[in-house]
């Protein structure tokens, strides 16, 4: 038997009578408005289903099914009203456990076997029908239904987590088509009587921040008919390059230890007889032999996380959001995935000065939900293709921009030259014979005091001369290096910073950007390469990407240190690294080229 969430007479009733007139969304300036026969909160119809997916990842023998809830119009029913849907899936839902038991300890030399770490054991999950309030406020009196639904293997609904597995594509999917009514719908977890979303136009847009701006990419890549529009907001999209770069093992910012089976623990909320089989299948088993914190390799386990690798099936018009100061989930995360969009589906980004976090301005959302999800034709797939919050501006009043990075903008080597254990200069000519410089590895001091130190042996350090005029940094800095080190394996680390460092609410010095790499990688990022102590390798590797203006009166800094405190292993003090200065070069992406460059800086 069927349980239909809206009523087919009543629908009938009011599509045939002339004297009811049917509530509808109200659009103006290209955006959905707020209908006040939608604003009554009391009136609002609250369901709760599961919706069965097309895999079994808890091997019961049965299709999991997820948990998902509903808000919607009370017209939906009242006058046979359907509408889109915003919807927002997430593992956190019903609550997440603490973190302080579950991390790695990163006190080891690089390229050794981690110690070992006791495997967690689960927590009390906070469980609720209505899974959470998100949206609903901002979409549900504008005419859109709000729908939610938890990850598998997290709160109520079945299978394992498997942290970018393909469960964690197809179970969104699986929502899509529910309400597409391409799937099926249960009042319980099991057996139950069947629902359908008769209420729902099929049309749906997701969004969400985080892991929750992960899953509507993810959803995506599944190339789901229905699924009309994203908005990611600092999406994790590739889970190698939010826990390795290039190789080396780097957590995320204010994570020391994380890795990717600390955050399975960290999620998996669902208190089932199917929790020791998920755990040792999935933890103890794909993990333990995939993850590899030894090399920090890129390899079959992380490519099947990684959604560039399946791109090509994402249908969804894109508004990609992100921070360039956001070191959990680092830029390139949204940036890479922009760059393989272009020219596939409609594109527009947000980007902000801010941290973790951080979605686009309502009015910017209401556009791009209201384009693609009520096909108004507002125009926004013509408007600026980038939007820029500027530094010291209000978070939600960026500038607008042709385009991610400045179109502008171009690369600009700079060359370091001797004396980097003081602080030398950084050049924008080629200079003559440099010979080598060397630093030593010591992960006690950190790379904010390395870089305002006078003098260490424990980094080099090479500053442009003071600028006369702000120079506006867009794009992707590259690094290139020839290394050698005493060890088999050193970790390799570069800030580009902005001095002299300062902080408070009115900086104007401080990190520009960061980079990581293995030299181990030095030639391929499947296979590692111990190094043979005392001879040189020859790399390159791209920086975080960022958008900044860095202000007259400062310097830029090329900072090169072994192990960064807050990102990498911690070995012990000692490892020497030498670099021959005459092949190590960076290239800054500066709008206006070279000869703004040159323009705007001064000279010793």
């Amino acid at each position: 038997m069927k349980r239909v969430f809206a009523s087919a007479v009543l629908s009938l009733i009011f599509a045939t009578s002339p004297l009811l007139a049917q509530t509808g969304p109200v659009f103006d300036n290209g955006m959905a408005q707020i209908v006040d026969a939608f604003n009554n909160e009391s009136d609002w119809i609250r369901e709760q289903l599961w919706v069965e997916t097309e895999f079994d990842s808890d091997g019961d023998g049965t299709l999991d099914r997820v948990h998902v809830s509903v808000v919607r119009q009370a017209q939906t029913d009242s006058e046979g009203l359907k509408v889109p849907v915003v919807y927002g899936t997430s593992p956190y839902y019903s609550g997440t456990a603490g973190l302080a038991d579950l991390f790695w300890d990163v006190e080891h030399e690089v390229g050794a076997a981690p110690p070992a770490k006791e495997r967690y054991e689960g927590f009390s999950a906070r469980t609720r029908p209505g899974i959470s309030t998100g949206f609903v406020q901002d979409w549900l009196p504008r005419g859109f239904a709000v729908v939610h639904s938890e990850s598998p293997g997290t709160g109520l609904s079945q299978g394992c987590p498997t942290v970018g597995g393909i469960n964690e594509s197809l179970a969104p999917k699986a929502v899509v088509d529910w309400l597409n009514g391409r799937a099926k719908g249960y009042t319980a977890p099991e057996g139950g009587e069947e629902v359908v979303a008769a209420w729902s136009t099929g049309n749906v847009g997701m969004t969400g921040t985080s892991y929750n701006g992960t899953l509507p990419l993810a959803a995506a890549t599944t190339g789901v008919d229905g699924l009309k529009a994203i908005i990611p907001v600092a999406p994790n999209t590739s889970y190698w390059h939010y826990y390795r770069s290039y190789g080396l093992i780097r957590h995320p910012g204010g994570y020391l230890g994380e890795d990717i089976d600390v955050l399975y623990d960290f999620i998996h909320s669902r208190e089932s007889d199917r929790r020791d089989y998920c755990n040792a299948t999935i933890r103890d088993g794909e993990y333990a032999e995939g993850m590899d914190r030894v090399t920090g390799d890129y390899n079959e386990f992380w490519a099947g996380r990684d959604y560039l690798n399946v791109i090509e099936n994402v249908k969804a018009a894109t508004l990609m959001a992100h921070a360039f100061n956001d070191w959990n989930v680092m830029p390139e995360h949204s940036v890479r995935i922009v760059e393989a969009l272009e020219g596939r589906v409609p594109v527009q980004m947000y980007f902000h000065q801010g941290g973790h976090g951080g979605p686009p301005p309502l009015d910017m959302m209401n556009k791009w939900f209201t384009r693609y999800l009520y096909e108004v034709e507002n125009g926004v797939e013509n408007d600026p293709k980038a939007w820029i919050t500027r530094e010291g501006d209000e978070r939600l009043d960026p500038t607008p921009y042709a385009d991610y990075p400045n179109p502008e903008s171009e690369g600009v080597r700079l060359y370091p030259t001797q004396g980097g254990q003081y602080t030398a200069e950084l050049s924008l000519e080629a200079p003559s014979e440099q010979g080598v410089e060397s630093l030593v590895d010591n992960v006690s001091f950190s790379g904010k005091s390395l870089a305002q130190a006078e003098y260490t042996n424990h980094r080099l350090l090479y500053v442009t001369p003071e600028l006369t005029q702000d120079v506006h940094i867009s794009g992707t800095a590259t690094m290139k290096v020839r290394l050698a080190a005493n060890k088999p394996a050193v970790n390799f680390s570069v800030w580009l910073v902005s001095l002299p460092w300062t902080e408070g609410r009115r900086a104007r010095g401080g990190i520009i950007t960061r980079g990581w790499f293995d030299p181990q990688n030095a030639t391929s990022m499947t296979e590692s390469t111990p190094l043979t102590p005392g001879e040189f390798v020859e790399f390159e590797f791209n920086l975080q990407p960022d958008d900044q203006v860095v202000p007259a009166g400062q310097k830029i800094g090329l900072m090169i240190m072994s192990s960064d405190r807050d990102f990498t292993l911690w070995p012990a003090p000692g490892s020497e690294l030498q670099i021959d200065l005459g092949a190590t070069s960076i290239e800054i992406p500066i709008v206006g080229g070279r000869a703004s460059l040159e323009r705007h800086m001064g000279t010793y």
